[in-house]
Parts: C-alpha cells; sequence; structure tokens
C-alpha cells in the first residue's frame, strides 16, 4: 500500500482509511455507506435519496440553516449524493477545520431529527427534482434503459423513486430505511489531503460513536436480461440508448471493457465520434459507456439524432460495434490505454476524487488498489483482450430505449442478429 494511505478499523467494525497529501492545504472527508437504491423494496423506492435529502435539515444539536452557516462560516463546501451502490455525505475544507468537517458529518448520520415539518418540505424539493429530470429527455433514457436491462428488480428503479411513491412517503419509512442499513458494518469514513491519520481516527471514534453495529441486509442480486422501451414525445431530436451485459467491478474482464468504451466512444478521436458525427454529420453528440456494479455491468452506447435520422444512424452504430470485432489497430489501442491513465492520473490531483476513490476499493475490493497496479492492469489489455471482450458484449442479449418521436426503430432480434453477423 502507498505509505501515505493508512487503514484503522474499529472494535465496532467501523473502516477509516485516510491519504495524506502534503502539497494542499485542504482535506475532503465523507462517510461512504453501501447501501443506495438497489437496497430498495419496491414500495420504499426514492428512500435513499429522500433520506440523503433529509441528512442536512436538521439534528439534536443544529437546525438546517445552522449546518449551513458553520460550514460556510470558514468557507466550506458539504453535500452528498445517492447512487444505485452506495450513499455519500462529505465535506471539503480547510486543513485546520477537519474537526467541524468530521463533527457535522457524524451528527448528520447520526442525530438528525427528520423533523415532520422538514419532511413535507423537502419532499416538496424531490417532487421538483424529479419533475426536472421528466423535463431532461437524456436522463430520463438513461432510467428507461436501467428498467428494461434489470426490468423488475431493486438495480432497475430509478434512484428519484416515482412521483407517487415520493408523495407518499413517510417519516418511519425513512427512519426504519436509516436503521436498517446505515451501520459501522456498511459504512466507510475516508479521508484525503493534509492531514495525518491518527488525528481523522480519534475525531471519528468521538463523533460517530453512536453508530449503530448491526449487520445490514444485503442488496437482491442483479440479473441482467434486456428489452425495448421506446417513448413517443414531442422533441426535436430522438434520443437512443442501446446496450448490453457487461462485466462488474470484480470480474476480470473490468478493465478490459472499460479499454473498449473508451476505443469505441470515448473522445473525439474514438470510432463512433469520428465515423458517426464528423464523416457523417448525424448528431452533436455520441458515445459510449461501461458502467459496472459490484455483481453486474453495463456496456452502452447514447445517441442523440433528428427523427429523419434514425434510418441511417442505427445501422452505422451497429456496423461500427461489428467493424470493431475485426481488428483493432496499435496506434487506437495505445491511445485508448493512455486516454484512461491520464483520467485516473488527473482524478489523482483532487482530494475529494481520492477520497471517493479509496472509499470505494475498500467497499468492493476490502483493500487499496494502487495507482500502479491499476495501471499496469490496464497496460495489461491487449488487442486480443479487446477483440474478446467486445464479441462477447456484444453476443448478449441487446437493451434499446428511445425518447422522442423515433421512427423506424429496428427489434431487439434485429440488432441482436445484425451483431451476430460479424
Amino acid at each position: 500500500m502507498n505509505e501515505q494511505i493508512k487503514r484503522t478499523t474499529l472494535d465496532n467494525g467501523l473502516n477509516i482509511v485516510t491519504e495524506r497529501m502534503e502539497r494542499v492545504e485542504t482535506v475532503s472527508f465523507g462517510a461512504y455507506v453501501a447501501a443506495g437504491s438497489r437496497h430498495e423494496e419496491a414500495e420504499t423506492n426514492g428512500a435513499a435519496h429522500f433520506l440523503e435529502h433529509m441528512a442536512f435539515k436538521g439534528t439534536q444539536r443544529r437546525s438546517a440553516i445552522r449546518i449551513a452557516e458553520e460550514i460556510e462560516n470558514v468557507g466550506g463546501y458539504i453535500n452528498a449524493y445517492t447512487a444505485r451502490e452506495n450513499t455519500a455525505y462529505y465535506v471539503k475544507l480547510l486543513k485546520n477545520d477537519l474537526p467541524l468537517g468530521v463533527d457535522l458529518i457524524g451528527d448528520i448520520l447520526t442525530h438528525s431529527t427528520f423533523l415532520p415539518e422538514e419532511v413535507e418540505r423537502e419532499r416538496g424539493v424531490i417532487l421538483q427534482e424529479i419533475g426536472q429530470a421528466n423535463d431532461t429527455p437524456d436522463d430520463i433514457v438513461f432510467d428507461h434503459f436501467q428498467d428494461c436491462a434489470y426490468p423488475d428488480q431493486p438495480m432497475g428503479r430509478p434512484i428519484l423513486g416515482t412521483e407517487n411513491g415520493i408523495a407518499t412517503m413517510s417519516r418511519d419509512t425513512l427512519m426504519a430505511y436509516m436503521h436498517r442499513h446505515y451501520s459501522t458494518q456498511n459504512m466507510v469514513i475516508a479521508a484525503a489531503g493534509n492531514l495525518h491519520h491518527d488525528e481523522v481516527v480519534a475525531l471519528v471514534r468521538k463523533h460517530f460513536a453512536d453508530l449503530p453495529t448491526h449487520t445490514p441486509p444485503q442488496a437482491v442480486p442483479a440479473h441482467y436480461k434486456g428489452g425495448m422501451k421506446q417513448t413517443e414525445r414531442k422533441l426535436d431530436q430522438v434520443h437512443i440508448l442501446m446496450g448490453f451485459p457487461a462485466p462488474g467491478y470484480r470480474e476480470q474482464g473490468y478493465y478490459s471493457a472499460m479499454v473498449l468504451s473508451t476505443l469505441l466512444g470515448g473522445g473525439m478521436s474514438s470510432r463512433l465520434f469520428q465515423e458517426i458525427r464528423e464523416r457523417r454529420g448525424l448528431v452533436y453528440s455520441v458515445y459510449s459507456f461501461a458502467s459496472p456494479f459490484a455483481d453486474s455491468g453495463l456496456f452502452g452506447l447514447y445517441a442523440g439524432t433528428g427523427p429523419d435520422k434514425t434510418d441511417e444512424l442505427i445501422p452505422a452504430a451497429l456496423a461500427e460495434l461489428r467493424n470493431l470485432q475485426h481488428g483493432i489497430n496499435d496506434e487506437e489501442l495505445n491511445r485508448a490505454r493512455t486516454q484512461l491513465k491520464a483520467s485516473l492520473l488527473m482524478s489523482l490531483e483532487s482530494t475529494g476524487s481520492r477520497c471517493a476513490q479509496i472509499a470505494r476499493q475498500i467497499q468492493v475490493h476490502d483493500r487499496i488498489i494502487s495507482t500502479e497496479e491499476i495501471v499496469r492492469k490496464i497496460d495489461a489489455v491487449t488487442e486480443g483482450d479487446v477483440l474478446a471482450m467486445a464479441r462477447t458484449i456484444f453476443e448478449g442479449a441487446p437493451t434499446l430505449t428511445t425518447m422522442g418521436p423515433a421512427r423506424n426503430i429496428p427489434t431487439l432480434d434485429s440488432l441482436h442478429n445484425a451483431l451476430k453477423a460479424a
């Protein structure tokens, strides 16, 4: 392990990991809970995100305004996010203000009051957030994509929840979700920046002492199925999302899938960008992505185009998926690997990115994976690895979702058959 990275596990099971960065003047500190939307029941969909909002609405010692004032009095920043597999609460502040940051995050995670009037106020905020997402077609098409890939499963449900579900969700439901999932066995405390590990451990012992210690329930395993959903809406563009099953974080092909995604649609030099946008002028935005989860993963490509261009766009994209399986040259392989490594190394200049990265590594792998090890694994990806991964991914059952005035969209069987022809 990097000597600047240290890990301590308290007697109650709480993991604390820090990375010292001596040349910065700030510290990022966060609590990363291994619970997100995939840990919800159908009737509680949206609870993880609702709970995240409520964390800043008052504790036994602080009102909502006081939380905001205390962090901003020292020029700091406090925020949170909810994902499918985890929820994070974090601060960034000057190094001397770290004790305040640990106190704030510990307070909101152990002594939040969930006042009924605050629950109602935040319910309205989240309903507005859902409305905003519904008005953003290139966002909502991803929710439909997730639902089609993992139908009738927690992994397929929207992170924000639904309007009906949020409108009726009770305070008791939120508190019950927190009591089930927020425990020392399900949380990693991480910090990165100009800090001392022993100080962080002492602060966490003090301010997180009231965390429960039970073992939380496990997430329902994800089972990719694939499917199709077309949503007609009066828009200027058709938003198209096509995808396939892919490796998860722990699977051997993870790095091959990442290189494949970068090579196919990860930048201006990628095959999709050059063919679909530069040569044909069919889109403004086109890209591919690999989204790994703990026990599953998705590979996909997105494009937005005019209704009269889908006849050309989809066959052209499928042709690129087929052509890639016939070979790639050394230059584009090296470029894709270099892009991935550069993205990794650039992110390491941010205390926030480092903080989130080391927390995620502990949650997924129960160890820190050094930058050198990641770089070696990226460099070890060969042309044969990428071609084998492409064949494996594109032979999988497809998922296709569209949003807008779509015309002549192929069936799933025709997509599958077109890719098998490679």
